[in-house]
């Protein structure tokens, strides 16, 4: 009989998603349990930190860690995984790039703080209290998790062996995982450093709607909700940005096939340094209407002018893995209010 292999899930800076989509492989989670035990997944049963800090290191087959990194003891938590698995998994896009929790990178710590304990119209903080990593309270020594400045992907604080992007993940693509952890199990073969579980191609090149695609320019951005899309007709042609001509397929083309666009869960082609900055490329080579076969600055300037949100929309899923992955103050101290 096969020993059973060792798999431990860990979730921080998210929204819980990955971890039920865990549940969404339905009785093929039946065939998980059957060739592997868990050994920590504290978000769903009752296992303890401090016993999983004492297993022996590298002594867990797989590791699942979703989120992003945003506290010291998610940091903490990420080294720890990196320490005990034998295979790290950065499980959605939240852990692959930094996710929508990333988007906070648009502020700083001090900014944030002021937002969500001053300046809200429902908060009442006359003494300006905010959080302190330590503090008293009814005379006993209070410790909390230091509130990084930014928000990091896995990869850029530990080494990560595969990557499942998604948000969350597909089932489909979960069940390639449980496919290498069986694959482990049957011949000890772990995964190369570096896999991505998912398509080389752009989801542009497998869109079902590829074959319809005119190419031809936009003379002004919609959103989703401003129009009723053609369910047969590409998205740019339309006029409705479409994250797919920078983001890796093998998501099942799900949002497409209900008829919204690409938001780019699935993170950039192996060929792609920055997906937002070569998608803001492709956007601009055709906004603006042409005027005898050419396009006049101040045309191309309405049509982005006319986006909203540019960073949520670009850098929805992978801020803090772009070039430009924060925003920064770079006033003199002495200028600063």
């Amino acid at each position: 009989m096969v020993e059973k292999k060792k798999i431990a899930v860990y979730w921080s800076a998210s929204c819980g998603g990955c971890d039920v989509s865990l549940l969404d492989i339905e009785e093929h989670l039946l065939e998980l349990v059957g060739i592997a035990d868990i050994v920590y997944w504290p978000v769903a049963m009752d296992f303890k930190k401090e016993s999983f800090f004492n297993l022996p290191d590298g002594s867990v087959d797989f590791g699942l860690y979703n989120g992003a990194v945003r506290t010291s003891e998610q940091l903490e938590e990420a080294e720890l995984f990196r320490k005990k698995c034998k295979v790290l998994v950065a499980y959605g896009s939240c852990a692959g790039f930094g996710g929508i929790p990333g988007l906070a990178n648009l502020s700083n710590r001090q900014q944030i703080f002021e937002v969500a304990y001053h300046t809200t119209p429902s908060t009442e903080n006359p003494e300006k209290i905010q959080p302190e990593i330590e503090s008293m309270v009814d005379g006993h020594s209070l410790h909390l998790p230091a509130f990084f400045d930014e928000v990091q992907s896995l990869p850029q604080v530990v080494d990560v062996d595969v990557v499942l992007p998604g948000c969350p993940p597909p089932t489909e693509r979960l069940l390639d995982l449980l496919h290498l952890v069986a694959q482990y199990v049957q011949t000890g073969e772990v995964p190369p450093p570096g896999t991505v579980i998912a398509a080389d191609k752009a989801l542009c090149d497998l869109c079902p709607r590829n074959e319809n695609r005119r190419s031809g320019r936009i003379a002004k951005i919609l959103r989703p909700h401003e129009v009723e899309a053609d369910p047969e007709r590409c998205f740019l042609d339309q006029g409705i940005l479409c994250m797919g001509i920078a983001t890796r397929g093998g998501c099942g083309a799900t949002c497409i096939e209900v008829n919204m666009p690409c938001r780019g869960c699935f993170g950039p082609t192996p060929d792609m340094l920055d997906p937002a900055a070569e998608a803001i490329s492709a956007i601009g080579s055709i906004a603006g209407e042409a005027n005898e076969n050419d396009v006049p600055p101040h045309e191309m300037k309405r049509v982005v002018r006319s986006l909203r949100d540019p960073a949520g929309t670009f850098y929805r899923y992978t801020l803090p893995s772009a070039f430009l992955n924060r925003a920064v103050d770079d006033k003199p101290e002495k200028e600063k209010p």
